[in-house]
């Protein structure tokens, strides 16, 4: 299937405060320089936030993550999980049509859809409540037929059945996820051929279906007011990364907190007196440090984001470092290259590994490098 962008846009996107804090937060799981590993989930979440996702929205995720923007669109385009165009406030029905649920009766679910929603796919219902699509296979195909909505599944299903599911979801109500026909999960239909004691002693119906209706969570988007869960994995001697304070609210308390006992049993630290930064930096590197300035010149920075592996962290490093232009780096010898290898703090090895110096070579005389075309 040929995927767009939708023909009409919004003007703009941001993420709402609560939101914000949960992508920053996602951003924190990865390594410094390779934030951009966290492009699904903040895709994801700015689809939740306006139900689909909009060329904006894309291009503001791109920017949080410091990437081109043709990047993010690769990968919003490829995953038919991302919605190019808007789609029922209510629900958006998927319903599989791959070779299980087509024998089964797919096609007649379709037409379901097509009666009571809109004659063509991705066509939102005249109630702007409900929208439908046909997809590849869901992974359910021992309940067939099947189809995804929201979050969930629902499963052995019949034109009857299914009709009863939409007119409920457009009634407001959230019918409950899982197999419609009385089965607990996958079970030959004939009964259970194995484990039958255990099978009669366990209470009626799917519990993580029934759940799912307790909370209503089957078709309820995820907007950040849930208390969302922000950089647990971050150790405590870290600093802390983003959270709900940043954006004026206040932090999720810790899960746990430590035992007196615990403390008491851990290792001690042994004690290390820092020393003086200057001494560390001699001590910690090879190499001969390059000319630096205390500026830029004419106080107009080069643009070194142009450079391929020069983020914006790593820029205001080099800024720190006296390096703001082109031709010094171009300037560079093998031993400053080394010099400045080991001084990149928690970018290690990054000029040597993506050639600075050829780079800024090329950048230094006004030209354009393929990569700085593209960063463009």
């Amino acid at each position: 299937m040929l995927r767009r962008l939708h023909q009409e846009q919004p003007e703009g996107f941001a993420f709402t405060p609560e939101n914000k804090a949960w992508a920053e937060a996602q951003m924190t799981k990865y390594p410094e320089g390779r934030q951009a590993s966290a492009i699904i989930p903040l895709l994801w979440r700015a689809q939740e936030q306006e139900g689909w996702l909009s060329r904006p929205a894309i291009e503001h995720v791109a920017e949080m993550l410091d990437l081109a923007y043709i990047r993010a669109l690769e990968v919003a385009t490829f995953y038919f999980m991302f919605q190019l165009q808007p789609v029922g406030s209510v629900a958006h029905i998927q319903v599989c049509g791959t070779t299980s649920c087509m024998i089964c009766g797919a096609e007649d679910l379709i037409a379901v859809c097509k009666d009571k929603i809109a004659t063509k796919a991705h066509q939102i219902s005249e109630d702007g409540k409900l929208s439908w699509e046909e997809v590849e296979c869901l992974g359910a195909c021992a309940n067939a037929p099947m189809a995804q909505i929201g979050k969930d599944y629902y499963e052995d299903l019949t034109t009857a059945r299914f009709g009863e599911i939409i007119d409920a979801l457009r009634a407001g109500e959230v019918p409950t996820p899982g197999p419609q026909n009385g089965r607990y999960a996958a079970e030959p239909f004939g009964g259970v051929t194995s484990l039958a004691d255990y099978v009669e002693g366990r209470a009626a119906g799917n519990a993580s279906a029934a759940l799912a209706a307790d909370l209503g969570d089957t078709v309820k988007r995820i907007d950040g007011t849930e208390t969302p869960i922000l950089a647990p994995w971050r150790p405590a001697t870290m600093e802390p990364g983003p959270s709900a304070s940043d954006v004026g609210k206040d932090a999720p308390e810790p899960a746990s907190k430590t035992t007196d006992a615990a403390k008491a049993n851990a290792p001690k630290k042994k004690e290390v007196t820092p020393k003086p930064p200057e001494e560390t930096l001699e001590a910690a590197t090879s190499g001969t440090k390059p000319a630096a300035l205390d500026g830029p010149r004419d106080g107009s920075a080069d643009d070194l984001k142009k450079i391929k592996g020069v983020g914006p962290k790593l820029e205001k490093l080099l800024n720190t470092l006296g390096f703001f232009h082109f031709d010094q780096i171009a300037a560079w010898s093998e031993g400053e290259v080394a010099w400045v290898d080991e001084n990149l703090e928690g970018f290690r090895g990054r000029v040597s590994r993506d050639d600075w110096v050829s780079q800024a070579t090329i950048l230094a005389t006004g030209e354009e490098t393929e990569f700085s075309q593209r960063a463009k």
